[in-house]
């Protein structure tokens, strides 16, 4: 009778009661309940710690009381569920969401959804798991200027990128301090912005002592990945020597992290992998892959980020792209942005790049290995290397996989390149690129079935982070 007593006392004052460490008794005083429930009735329900003091036995005493907020419990129900793995989609399903994760997901037959909570019904609606970047930048991009690193510019790029349904970003380079603080603060069931990892600068040492003192400099940042770049530009600049990318691998595998390479050259994609790379940030663009790079990439188990779109931007502003006129693109865009890229002047200068019609070249093949790694098993994972003047966020990635789908992958390869295998590719994949129990409820709600048509990835109803619909 007295052990329920005191659990009535403990589930009235709301109060989640610690263990005793050695004896294993529960740590309640029966007459501390009336205090505590007194106190809970007068606070702000925002004040989530109280420090207060009451008349214990022995004395006085400090008690640090913990005000457990309810649960907040939201049901999607009645959607058409494709969860971004390779089940057969989930039709007349409901998604059970708790605390900004997911609780239950099936058949809405089979969900139980308890009593009192919020219904949102999503009847003739398809739901997809939030759009993985795993190569993007943010922050640092004003217009068609680089420079403005900033953390308005920050939260600005990551309400964009979710607006239209990319609902996490790996930033591969030129992050700083504001990016890593917004990575921090993410792991709340508030969040209303697209989630942020973080590579912090790209590495470029010109020695190897040099290597490894940049390595624990960013390692110190407490980065998620370390990028280097192994190009020349087009035959314009040095590229990084062997000993040199081997010595920055070798210092980070020392340190616990992953190595990303920006690369142009099959050659230079086979050195790294014999070095140790974990991540190939672009496509081979100057010739097709062979067996003995797939075979490496197989063996290794590395992940290849095509960055299609990175292409086309490299030589699309020639002339006037057709998406200036789609309502979606100019939803997040700054009108002068596209006055600036439509002169004709800066049209002409593109027209007649060397450089640009290189590129253009290059995104042939890049298609071609894409379609050739995708038959081998390579795992591909989407990323467009947005962020920079002229490369959009959010619509790119939107485009990306139409140009994927282009290329030759299905749809469905498509979309799981853009969500399980992109968060699978950067280590994410306990946290999002599916719609399963435990993880992030990250999701796009879609007008119509991507799977049938891809482009319907642009159909969007709505963007959920957490469970919190975006503000598009």
């Amino acid at each position: 009778m007295k052990r329920a007593r005191e659990q009535r006392q403990q589930r009235l004052c709301g109060v989640k009661v610690e263990k005793r460490r050695r004896s294993g008794e529960h740590n309640w005083n029966g007459r501390f309940a009336a205090h505590c429930t007194i106190l809970l009735r007068m606070i702000q329900p925002r004040f989530a710690v109280l420090s207060v003091a009451v008349l214990g036995a022995a004395g006085l005493s400090l008690l640090a009381v913990s005000a457990q907020s309810p649960s907040r419990m939201i049901a999607f129900t009645d959607a058409r569920v494709v969860d971004g793995t390779d089940a057969t989609p989930i039709d007349n399903a409901t998604i059970v969401v708790r605390d900004g994760k997911i609780a239950a997901i099936g058949p809405s037959a089979r969900v139980t959804v308890p009593a009192n909570t919020q219904r949102v019904a999503l009847n003739g609606k398809t739901v997809i798991p939030g759009l993985v970047n795993a190569h993007g930048h943010v922050g640092n991009t004003v217009g068609l200027q680089q420079g403005h690193y900033s953390a308005e510019n920050v939260l600005r790029d990551l309400k964009t990128y979710a607006a239209y349904g990319v609902t996490t970003v790996y930033s591969l380079g030129d992050d700083q301090e504001a990016g890593f603080k917004a990575r921090d603060s993410q792991n709340t069931p508030s969040l209303d912005r697209a989630r942020l990892f973080a590579a912090g600068p790209v590495l470029a040492p010109k020695s190897v002592d040099e290597a490894k003192k940049l390595v624990d400099d960013n390692v110190a940042m407490n980065v998620d990945i370390i990028k280097i770049r192994v190009d020349d530009n087009l035959g314009t600049t040095a590229k990084m020597p062997p000993d040199i990318y081997k010595a920055v691998i070798d210092e980070a595998h020392r340190k616990g992290k992953r190595v990303a390479v920006h690369l142009f050259y099959l050659e230079d994609a086979k050195g790294v992998l014999d070095a140790g790379a974990d991540f190939i940030a672009h496509s081979v663009r100057d010739k097709d892959v062979d067996d003995a790079f797939i075979a490496m990439m197989k063996r290794r188990n590395v992940c290849y980020c095509p960055t299609l779109m990175r292409e086309v931007s490299t030589f699309v502003y020639e002339s006037t792209p057709s998406w200036f006129s789609d309502p979606l693109f100019l939803k997040h865009v700054d009108p002068k942005t596209i006055e600036q890229l439509k002169e004709p002047a800066r049209q002409e200068q593109m027209k007649n790049s060397k450089q640009a019609q290189r590129y253009k070249a290059g995104l042939e093949v890049a298609n071609r290995n894409l379609k050739k790694l995708s038959d081998a098993g390579v795992p591909i994972a989407m990323g467009t290397d947005t962020g920079p003047p002229a490369r959009f966020q959010g619509y790119f990635e939107q485009m990306e996989l139409e140009m994927m789908v282009k290329a030759g992958l299905t749809p469905r390869q498509s979309l799981i390149a853009s969500t399980r295998d992109a968060a699978r590719c950067q280590k994410l994949d306990d946290q999002v690129g599916t719609l399963e129990p435990n993880k992030w409820a990250d999701f796009v709600v879609l007008n119509a079935d991507p799977l049938a048509d891809v482009s319907n990835i642009r159909k969007i109803d709505a963007v959920y982070v957490a469970g919190n619909k975006v503000d598009r």
